[in-house]
C-alpha cells in the first residue's frame, strides 16, 4: 500500500513539471507568429516579454496560463496526496515552476517563473499572495517596472507567510521560490540599481 502511494506521488511531482515545462509563451509565438518569443525583445519566454513584443491580447493570455499551470500542478498533488501529506502538493507546485524556468521541451531555456509562482502560492496560501500582489500591482503602476513588481511579490510572500505563522512546508516553499526568483532575475536587480532597466511599455534593450 505504501509503496503504491508513493509511486502515485512520485507520478504527480513528475506530471507537474512536465505541466509546467509547457512554455505558454514560446508555443504562442511560434504557432501564431512564427517566431521564437525568446531572440525577440529581452529574450525572456514569459508573459512580460510576451506583452512587449506580441502585444496586450496575447501578454494576458500567457499570463493566465502560466498562472493556471502552477494552480494546476498543486491541485495534481492535493489531488495524489493524503490530507497529512502536504509535502505532495508543495513539491509539485515547486517542481512547475522548476519546469517552467528549466523546460526539458525547449532546451532548458524557459521564463522567470513569477507568473506561475503566484499560481502556486495563491493556491497553497492565497491571502499572503493576495496582498502581496496588491502591494506589487502598485509598484508597478508606480514606477512601470515590472520586474521590480516581481521581485517584491517573491519576498513578501516569505514574510507575510511567517507573520501569519503559516504551516513550516508552505513557508519552507515560498523561500525557495523567492531565491529562484531573485537568481533569475538577477540582472533586472543590476539594471534597476543602475537606472538602465526597461520601464513598461518601453523600447526594449535585450539582455
Amino acid at each position: 500500500m505504501k509503496g503504491a502511494i508513493f509511486l502515485i506521488n512520485a507520478l504527480a511531482i513528475i506530471v507537474s513539471y512536465l505541466l509546467g515545462a509547457v512554455n505558454f509563451s514560446f508555443l504562442y509565438g511560434r504557432l501564431f507568429r512564427g517566431i521564437d518569443i525568446r531572440q525577440h525583445g529581452s529574450g525572456n519566454a514569459g508573459a512580460t516579454n510576451t506583452l512587449r513584443v506580441l502585444g496586450k491580447g496575447p501578454g494576458i493570455l500567457v499570463l493566465v496560463l502560466d498562472v493556471l499551470k502552477g494552480v494546476g500542478a498543486v491541485a495534481i498533488g492535493y489531488w495524489s496526496a493524503a490530507p497529512d501529506q502536504l509535502w505532495v502538493p508543495v513539491l509539485c507546485g515547486l517542481l512547475s515552476i522548476v519546469g517552467h524556468n528549466w523546460p526539458i521541451y525547449f532546451g532548458f531555456r524557459g521564463g522567470k517563473g513569477v507568473a506561475t509562482t503566484i499560481g502556486v502560492m495563491a493556491t497553497l496560501a492565497f491571502i499572503p499572495t493576495l496582498i502581496a500582489c496588491i502591494a506589487a500591482v502598485v509598484v508597478i503602476a508606480v514606477t512601470r517596472y515590472v520586474s521590480l513588481g516581481s521581485l517584491i511579490i517573491a519576498l513578501l510572500i516569505p514574510v507575510l507567510l511567517l507573520v501569519m505563522k503559516g504551516p513550516a512546508e508552505i513557508i519552507a516553499a515560498s523561500v525557495i521560490l523567492c531565491l529562484f526568483v531573485y537568481i533569475r532575475h538577477r540582472s533586472n536587480i543590476v539594471k534597476l540599481w543602475t537606472g538602465k532597466e526597461n520601464k513598461l511599455g518601453a523600447k526594449v534593450n535585450k539582455g
